[in-house]
């Protein structure tokens, strides 16, 4: 009787959103479209970049790195800084940061200047991503139901553009070159993010200083340098260690800074009145499985995204427009799964469609390791529709499972944990599967050759990651949407 009512209340009218809170979903997902369409976008412009700047495949994963490790590292501190002074205070200033540091992009003249504005943008990013949560929580109060719709469209709208960021960079670069994928941003961000998050979005009121808890203290200054230096140091050492050698001294130096950092970071957040890095939270057994699920499918998706884009335009001889082509079904598997992902999170729980999710995401990727030198592209259909399709169910319910665990005036460092983890995991493989691509600079043939073993290795690796995940999913409480009392349906919300 308690699932049937929980049905029935999942499609009620109360579970709809509100014209207010249709307006926070739409603003607040500005900050997640740019900051996930500047992770797909750049892909296709690797090439491109690289030509143009001279910039080998090591500085091509900087590229791409230097912007997740920012936005990893950084993000901790911005959720909690949200807490404390204000979430739409936090997310604007980083939309207005994220746009400056694209015109750096835009006007970078070597490798190491878009490396380092690429940095900048991940700051902004950091401050967009998990105070847009929080706003979005807030907007939703307590109702289970509108939480998983709204979470839904908002995972949705940054799921569509890391799919379409492809073709659009594609076109892009076609008609105006790589740096006009930089100078689209900054319209966008003006127009559609501040403007609109001004107008529409109601902040999340700070507490007084007295009743501010432990954890909205501030900056953990000594924490937020420990975790910069270990995520610097362990990607770097997975960067070089194909290129130098894993005996190599600079490898070596990075594996013990990294082991080192990373011992003295959770010393001090076991120590600090203020941590950047609540250790509490993990010992909710929901959250801890909802992030390290949130690892598994970034690290996979991330990291095999980038040997793709290496694998259509090195091996298959694809320009950046046919490469954007060839992502194109990934669009209708991220929009209409996602779409569907809040209603069955509503109705069902998190935990099943988490489990759904993982395991369409690794069927997907197990096609992947069939891949050849002359592998025609329409053979990548299957994949490129199965990937999408399980990720856009599995990632809105596991945001969902993890809102449910904590109070509002923690949102903004709960979500921060979560996308802290999962941006570092996609800098990790970015930087793991594209050690695996070996020296494309090498011969011609041989470098075809490693690209595509570095394709097929990622891919099993994926495969057996994403069922770990499915696996980790079954930890997660489900917890179905609590009923509300209207004539139609009464009782109390079914738990396991």
């Amino acid at each position: 009787m308690n699932g049937m009512n929980s049905n029935l209340s999942a499609h009620s009218p109360a579970s709809r959103l509100s014209a207010r809170q249709i307006l926070t979903v739409t603003a607040t997902s500005v900050g997640f479209v740019v900051s996930q369409l500047d992770v797909s976008i750049v892909n296709v412009a690797l090439s491109s970049i690289g030509r143009d700047l001279h910039a080998s495949v090591a500085s091509l994963q900087w590229t791409v790195d230097s912007y997740a490790l920012a936005f990893s590292a950084l993000m901790l501190s911005a959720g909690s800084l949200g807490d404390r002074f204000g979430a739409r205070r936090l997310f604007v200033g980083g939309l207005a940061l994220f746009a400056l540091a694209s015109l750096l992009c835009a006007f970078s003249r070597d490798a190491a200047q878009l490396v380092a504005a690429r940095a900048i943008q991940g700051v902004g990013a950091a401050a967009m991503l998990p105070n847009s949560l929080a706003l979005l929580n807030a907007a939703c109060g307590n109702e289970r139901g509108v939480r998983a719709r709204a979470v839904g469209l908002w995972t949705a709208a940054g799921s569509i553009s890391i799919a379409s960021g492809p073709i659009a960079g594609g076109l892009l670069i076609a008609a105006f070159g790589w740096r006009s994928i930089f100078w689209v941003n900054v319209p966008l961000l003006y127009v559609a993010g501040i403007a609109a998050t001004c107008a529409w979005v109601d902040d999340v009121k700070p507490p007084r200083r007295r009743d501010r808890p432990a954890h909205a203290g501030g900056v953990d200054l000594p924490g937020q340098a420990f975790a910069i230096v270990a995520l610097t140091a362990f990607v770097g050492s997975v960067i070089e260690m194909r290129p130098l050698g894993i005996a190599h001294p600079l490898v070596i130096g990075g594996i013990v800074l990294t082991c080192a950092s990373a011992a003295a970071f959770i010393a001090i957040e076991r120590r600090t009145p203020a941590p950047m890095l609540p250790l509490s939270l993990f010992s909710e057994r929901t959250f801890s499985a909802a992030t390290a699920f949130g690892i598994g499918v970034n690290l996979t998706y991330y990291g095999m995204v980038f040997v793709l884009s290496l694998y259509l335009q090195r091996v298959l001889g694809h320009t950046p427009l046919q490469t954007g082509l060839a992502f194109l079904p990934l669009t209708g598997g991220f929009l209409l799964s996602n779409l569907a992902s809040g209603p069955l999170t509503a109705r069902f729980g998190s935990r099943p469609p988490m489990i759904l999710g993982a395991l369409l995401d690794a069927a997907g990727f197990a096609a992947l390791m069939f891949v050849g030198p002359s592998t025609p592209t329409v053979a990548l259909l299957l994949p490129f529709l199965l990937i999408p399709s399980g990720m856009g169910v599995a990632v809105p319910a596991m945001t969902t499972a993890l809102l449910g665990t904590v109070g509002q005036e923690r949102a903004g460092t709960a979500s921060a944990v979560l996308n802290t983890a999962r941006q570092a995991a996609g800098a990790i493989g970015v930087a793991a599967f594209g050690a695996l691509a070996g020296n494309v600079e090498a011969a011609e043939g041989a470098a075809i050759a490693q690209i595509v073993d570095a394709v097929r290795w990622s891919a099993g690796i994926s495969v057996a990651l994403l069922i770990v995940a499915a696996l980790i999913a079954r930890r997660v409480q489900n917890v179905t949407p609590k009923p509300t009392p209207d004539k139609s349906s009464r009782g109390t919300p079914a738990t396991e």
